[in-house]
């Protein structure tokens, strides 16, 4: 028996057609550009960089680019269910993509966040980021992070089910929520803890480095890099955006009165294939990104210019070009320079106290020193 909730009687997932059509160029172009762009970040952490070489980053940036690339394979799935307006492959394979989906939704946004807080404490709090960033710890939050999403991802594979229209002609891969209640809570859930608290924490980690560099210059303190990881933030917040105003549509449906959530029943339905394959996107830009920033690396480096531009001291780089001497002078300026600033500090308030002691009373240090 369908014991499920519905929030609009004849309107489905696949009732719009420019949902549909935009749906399947969107994960098209993911896939195109994105499969071969994260496979070849991972080729190249994991083949051309020896693992004494791999730093705190790339462990982060591969990390992304396998939670991306899982994201992408799953991508023939959903573009065939555009296609023919009917999932093909039974109930099982609708709970197991899903899950999967979400569960890389979740491992992704948390990576970009603990990115961010990285590299706020290397600008903000130098001495810490130094003491606490080790490869060790790195590898044991991410596989916090992992098993966080893991668990996250529970509701997708619960409440997803194979679901036939109203007219009994498509097979629809859809949540199922038997209660109102139940249907606020997943997409709630959702939203908060994959979009809202990641970004605020994200928002707040940007304010502290802005603060902190007000005034200065920014490409003392690893401007590529930081960059490049701002870019990735950006991206990954515009085109997130409109799938959780979604979520938000699909809540408000199910808190109004008939009428009302009839309205927003169709407007939550006719958008959701649109923005979940806008989504698929923001697993296909990094490697775009990677590409831009590592400038000149691509002509002189080939196939390792990722592996180089994410660990400019590689010894294996022998002659480095433009680009790989400014990212070796970021890294070591963004971690350093804030050491350097204090010692210097220290050095001329011990001077400034000395001259103070030598000069006599009424007299300036170089009045002092004068014949």
């Amino acid at each position: 028996m369908n014991s499920c909730l519905h929030t609009s009687s004849n309107v489905t997932l696949l009732t719009s057609s420019v949902s549909s059509v935009t749906g399947i160029v969107f994960l098209l172009l993911a896939a195109l550009i994105g499969l071969p762009g994260n496979l070849f970040v991972v080729w190249s952490i994991l083949w051309k960089m020896k693992p004494s070489c791999r730093s705190v980053t790339c462990l982060l940036v591969l990390n992304l680019a396998m939670a991306d690339g899982a994201v992408l394979l799953l991508t023939p799935f959903f573009i065939l269910f555009l296609t023919f307006k009917t999932w093909l492959f039974g109930p099982i394979v609708c709970k197991g993509v899903y899950y999967l989906c979400c569960v890389n939704m979740y491992a992704s946004i948390f990576i970009i966040t603990l990115m961010s807080v990285d590299r706020c404490l290397a600008v903000s709090r130098p001495y810490l980021s130094q003491a606490i960033r080790k490869k060790r710890l790195v590898v044991k939050i991410l596989a916090a992070i992992w098993a966080v999403a893991i668990l996250l991802a529970v509701p997708a594979f619960v409440y997803r089910q194979l679901l036939s229209d109203p007219s009994g002609r498509w097979q629809i891969c859809e949540p199922c929520h038997a209660t109102p209640g139940l249907a606020v809570f997943h997409f709630t859930m959702e939203t908060v803890v994959a979009f809202v608290v990641p970004f605020a924490v994200i928002v707040g980690c940007y304010s502290a480095i802005l603060v902190r560099l007000r005034g200065r210059r920014w490409h003392r303190r690893g401007a590529r890099t930081g960059k490049l990881i701002a870019a990735v933030v950006l991206c990954f917040a515009a085109l997130w955006v409109p799938y959780h105003v979604v979520n938000v549509l699909q809540v408000a449906s199910n808190m109004a009165s008939e009428r009302a959530a009839e309205s927003l029943g169709h407007a939550w339905k006719a958008g959701r294939a649109g923005a979940t394959a806008l989504a698929f996107l923001s697993s296909s830009i990094n490697p775009v990104l990677y590409v831009f920033a590592a400038g000149d690396l691509i002509k002189t480096s080939g196939a390792k210019f990722i592996a180089q531009f994410f660990e400019g001291a590689s010894g294996e780089v022998h002659k480095k070009s433009p680009s790989q001497r400014d990212l070796d002078k970021d890294t070591v300026a963004g971690e350093g320079v804030e050491l350097r600033q204090l010692q210097a500090g220290g050095e001329g308030a011990k001077q400034d106290g000395a001259m103070h002691q030598l000069t006599p009373p009424g007299q300036g240090p170089y009045q002092a020193a004068s014949p």
